[in-house]
């Protein structure tokens, strides 16, 4: 990105000065920018929006299709009662207007995903980087914040790294939270907030791929179960089943099933042994999956198991599925024995996998923890602790699952806090 930066930033007193230039970092930026606010953003990295670009697979997953207020607050469980004042300020409808306006019309996916129609991330930074320049924000780059300090006419005095000084009037805190480090969500914010008497959650990883014993998953990497359910257990026990779009990767498991359930498991890995079973066809009960078996079994007695089997599961999942069963996959389907087919009837409804652990914060999609939402005024995003602090996007403790929810925390806020700085 080129973008000229003043040189004398240390010297003017800016009416907000915002820290990050993420997506909910931008989002303020521009809102107060187009207000004729004089605005500075800090971004430590050589550009803004890095995260932004490699979010969604490189895709960027704006929001989720979820217009109604109450709806899409649903998905925030807990928080959505501290949200509630935020959104009917700037909600999905406004997100979806605000990019289609400026030339990044929204397609429609699975479970109400939003993505640009040019079906990459670029597009959406190109928006807010476009948005940044028309309403006058300066950007500094390389500029991360060792302090930030109050002075007594409620000005904020904000030293870098490399020890110059900059004023501000008002401060919007877009740091992001710790999930992918190497785009420089290092989790600074955090520590200056504190610093400022904020309590901030302790912070851990929300949305993250799993990793598993089984040597056999490995060769599953890249194939993705559009719809399966998955099921729970702990120490044998069933805990919980759900149902969505699962990829196998080459540690483990990853897509929308696992990530939104990836908390609670590492929380149940501390109570005991964590297993998963995969239910592969769940639009059939057992039942009427033994039946639907036999049909084929019986239509293709001649061919080999390994050789039908793709008529029911992906291609990659036979050999595992049917050394799991325990049937030599050039067996022919006539030869396949009764307590064989009883078995890959069972496996297919109850793949078993064993939860080894989770991935770090370099596989994050987003990171949990940060500023206890009853420290913050949600109808301004306005600290309550610090007059004209305002809080915004991962910094903020809420969680929500993927699908949209996380860039649309980061719109809303960023809007609202925009708008009041």
């Amino acid at each position: 990105m080129s973008q000229s930066v003043r040189t004398d930033t240390a010297t003017t007193i800016w009416d907000v000065v915002v820290i990050g230039g993420g997506p909910a970092g931008m989002m303020a930026a521009a809102v107060a920018g187009r207000l004729g606010k004089r605005v500075l953003l800090l971004e430590k990295n050589p550009s803004v929006g890095k995260k932004l670009l490699i979010t969604g697979g490189g895709r960027c997953n704006v929001t989720n299709n979820k217009r109604d207020v109450r709806t899409m607050l649903a998905e925030y469980k807990d928080a959505s009662k501290y949200l509630f004042s935020a959104f009917m300020q700037h909600a999905v409808a406004d997100s979806i207007d605000w990019f289609t306006t400026r030339g990044v019309p929204l397609v429609e996916e699975n479970e109400g995903r939003l993505f640009p129609k040019s079906n990459t991330a670029q597009s959406v930074w190109n928006a807010l980087v476009a948005e940044l320049r028309t309403t006058g924000v300066v950007i500094q780059f390389k500029s991360a914040v060792r302090s930030l300090v109050v002075q007594s006419d409620t000005t904020f005095v904000l030293t870098l790294q490399n020890g110059n000084q900059i004023y501000t009037q008002a401060c919007v805190m877009a740091t992001g939270g710790t999930s992918r480090p190497e785009t420089g969500s290092t989790g600074d914010g955090f520590r200056i907030l504190k610093e400022l008497g904020h309590q901030v959650v302790t912070n851990n990883f929300a949305l993250v791929p799993i990793t598993v014993h089984e040597t056999w998953s490995k060769v599953l990497s890249g194939v993705s179960l559009p719809d399966t359910k998955l099921s729970l257990y702990v120490d044998g026990k069933k805990y919980s089943t759900n149902r969505g779009k699962l990829l196998f990767t080459h540690v483990g498991l990853s897509g929308p099933l696992v990530l939104n359930q990836s908390r609670k498991i590492g929380e149940l890995l501390d109570t005991g042994t964590v297993s998963i079973k995969l239910d592969l066809i769940p639009d059939l009960d057992a039942g009427a999956l033994k039946s639907t078996l036999q049909a084929l079994l019986v239509t293709a007695s001649n061919k080999k198991i390994k050789n039908i089997l793709t008529a029911l599961i992906p291609a990659a999942l036979v050999a595992p599925v049917l050394d799991l069963a325990q049937i030599n996959a050039d067996t022919p389907c006539h030869s396949v024995r009764t307590e064989n087919r009883k078995l890959l009837v069972t496996t297919l409804k109850a793949l078993p996998l064993t939860v080894s652990g989770l991935l770090g914060p370099d596989k994050a999609v987003v990171s949990a923890g940060g500023v206890d939402p009853r420290e913050i005024d949600f109808k301004t995003m306005e600290s309550r602790i610090v007059p004209k602090l305002f809080v915004v996007g991962d910094v903020l403790n809420v969680d929500r699952p993927s699908g949209g929810y996380s860039l649309q925390l980061c719109w809303t806020t960023g809007h609202v806090a925009g708008f009041s700085a």
